[in-house]
């Protein structure tokens, strides 16, 4: 496990990796019988006969739902424009706002499309099929059972925790925390390198919740890469690599396995300039060691 330069008990955004957390969550609600692979949006939301409401929680945890990366109500491309020149957080929606922009959303053809909120909507549904939050669900399924204490998910930048790290730009400049009660399930969760590195021991040794989410079931994109709920499943050098990757304003993050070696690596870091080919390096080359 890896961390760039930074003390062991400082909290980042860890960005898209908080999908594979859902993706946990997900299916870890499968084997407890609160939901199923035909569920809908619609089920467990109050969404009321909007065209998403009929959306199946497995297409949306593949991805291929048909939802957009945003809608079109959020106004993406001004958010895009603010966050590129000031560096402001795109997100900060309430659960009440997400739904409205849900029950007002277009649907595309339902082919690989990546979508934060996608993401958004999932992990709120797998917490209301549950009967709580998504905070709690967080809280109860996964940092409960494996020890985690830095997991968080701030809805407000006031809530940010005393060792929070303020990501920055690929130039150094300083950018807005990305906090919001609906980003939570798609990137909105923060967690110090040793939760991070204890939750991919509890992947490797089969601890964690939800396991069934590492399996691909879909190919994503092409044939090359495969998709399980939120992870990726990708053969590198001869080598079956399970992962996924987080991106906001100013971090950057990295989560791979290598199930049959039993070797995972952590790579957070409070900069936009991305990680991904060091985490695969890292990965492979610690793999190269044990085996």
């Amino acid at each position: 496990m890896a961390s760039l330069g930074a003390p062991l008990d400082a909290d980042y955004e860890i960005g898209s990796v908080s999908k594979g957390i859902t993706g946990l969550l997900y299916a870890d609600a499968w084997t407890r019988s609160e939901l199923g692979p035909d569920t809908t949006l619609g089920d467990v939301l109050p969404l009321g006969d909007c065209p998403a409401a009929g959306l199946t929680l497995a297409a949306v945890s593949r991805h291929t739902s048909g939802l957009p990366g945003l809608p079109r109500s959020a106004r993406p491309w001004r958010r895009t424009a603010a966050f590129l020149l000031s560096g402001t957080n795109p997100y900060g929606e309430t659960l009440e706002e997400l739904l409205a922009q849900a029950r007002t959303v277009q649907l595309s053809a339902p082919r690989p499309r990546y979508s934060n909120f996608g993401f958004e909507l999932l992990g709120h549904a797998v917490a209301a099929g549950a009967g709580m939050s998504y905070r709690a669900l967080v809280r109860e399924r996964l940092a409960a059972p494996l020890g985690l204490t830095s997991i968080y998910m701030p809805a407000t930048a006031e809530e940010l925790g005393p060792r929070a790290i303020i990501g920055t730009s690929r130039s150094g400049r300083p950018r807005q925390p990305w906090t919001g009660e609906a980003l939570a399930p798609a990137g909105g969760i923060r967690s110090s390198i040793g939760d991070m590195a204890r939750i991919v021991q509890a992947l490797l040794d089969g601890t964690a919740p939800g396991q069934a989410a590492l399996d691909p079931v879909a190919n994503f994109a092409g044939p090359a890469a495969r998709i399980g709920a939120a992870w990726m499943t990708l053969r590198v050098k001869g080598r079956d690599i399970t992962w996924h990757n987080g991106a906001t304003g100013g971090f950057r993050t990295w989560t791979g396995l290598d199930r049959e070696a039993g070797t995972g690596v952590v790579l957070l870091s409070a900069t936009a300039v991305m990680v991904d080919r060091q985490g695969f390096r890292m990965l492979r080359e610690l793999t190269e060691r044990v085996t």
